[in-house]
């Protein structure tokens, strides 16, 4: 990141969802104004949307208290997950045998981006 751009961001670390259901969410908040993005996770019937909704909350923080952007004028430049750690355990199976269940995490990061107001026409 440059240091003259208008962006912030926020990263939560392990949440324990898989990538592919966060990038449902995340697809869904891409572009939108902060204030919107948040109130349609409020009303968005996944179980992560609780944990992306922390991570935008956190972005908006950040922009407010260590770059004094102006929260109105802010919106989600980016929102991308990466997978993180994995859980493995076994299940008990016949005959003896295992079987393995991969429980993953993910790495929500949210860009946020300040819009100019010379920039609305």
């Amino acid at each position: 990141m440059q240091k003259n751009s208008l962006t912030v961001k926020a990263i939560n670390k392990n949440v324990r969802s898989s990538p592919r259901k966060i990038a449902l969410v995340l697809n869904f908040i891409k572009g939108k104004k902060a204030d919107l993005a948040l109130r349609d996770l409020e009303f968005t019937r996944k179980k992560v949307a609780k944990d992306v909704s922390k991570t935008v909350k956190s972005a908006i923080s950040n922009a407010e208290n260590n770059h004094q952007y102006d929260i109105d004028n802010l919106f989600v430049k980016e929102a991308y997950v990466g997978k993180s750690l994995v859980m493995k355990r076994y299940r008990p199976r016949a005959k003896g045998r295992a079987s393995p269940i991969k429980k993953p995490f993910s790495r929500i990061t949210i860009v946020l981006e300040e819009k100019k107001e010379k920039d609305k026409k």
